[in-house]
């Protein structure tokens, strides 16, 4: 029950995160309409329709959450041997559940999500003016990279082990 709790904890937490910085972010530019909670989630809605959305700010009120998760992986990343050895194992699950999610989540919301649901890539796409194509395959290539870093570097430092092909290193090793 632990596990699932802390893991419902940490995407809470990220997802949290995520739309808030949505919401603060639109709200500098003035695009911040509402905060909703639903069942499934929080979402941020925005002033301008999305048909009309046009100018670099998009880029930036839609981008910015990815940058921010994806960073706080990295953060957690670095800091995997301490948290790892924590004796708290509410805290350590949470930790761990929280990188895993960080590193993955929107690395895969970017890359593959538009194809279907649209969300956040369309919004930078639209910003920096380029097709959207382009924004999923870069964040394809964030996935694939923190996938290998989630499988050699956060899992052994949580003392997870796996045969499951999808937590094993894809690429071999240079060791």
């Amino acid at each position: 029950m632990r596990k699932w709790l802390t893991f419902l904890l940490a995407l809470v937490l990220l997802a949290f995160l995520h739309e808030g910085t949505h919401a603060l972010v639109a709200g500098f530019f003035g695009e911040y309409d509402a905060f909703h909670v639903h069942p499934y989630g929080f979402e941020v809605t925005f002033n301008t329709p999305v048909e009309q959305r046009a100018g670099m700010q998009w880029a930036w009120i839609s981008g910015m959450s990815n940058a921010v998760t994806i960073l706080l992986g990295y953060v957690l990343l670095t800091l995997r041997k301490p948290l790892g050895s924590l004796r708290n194992l509410w805290a350590k699950g949470t930790f761990y559940y929280l990188t895993f999610a960080a590193l993955l989540v929107d690395a895969l919301n970017l890359s593959v999500g538009p194809f279907l649901y649209g969300g956040d890539a369309n919004g930078i796409a639209v910003g920096l003016g380029v097709n959207r194509l382009v924004i999923q395959l870069v964040f394809l290539v964030v996935f694939l990279v923190n996938h290998e870093l989630l499988a050699r570097e956060l899992l052994p430092a949580y003392g997870v082990e796996s045969d499951h092909p999808l937590l094993r290193p894809w690429l071999p090793s240079s060791r």
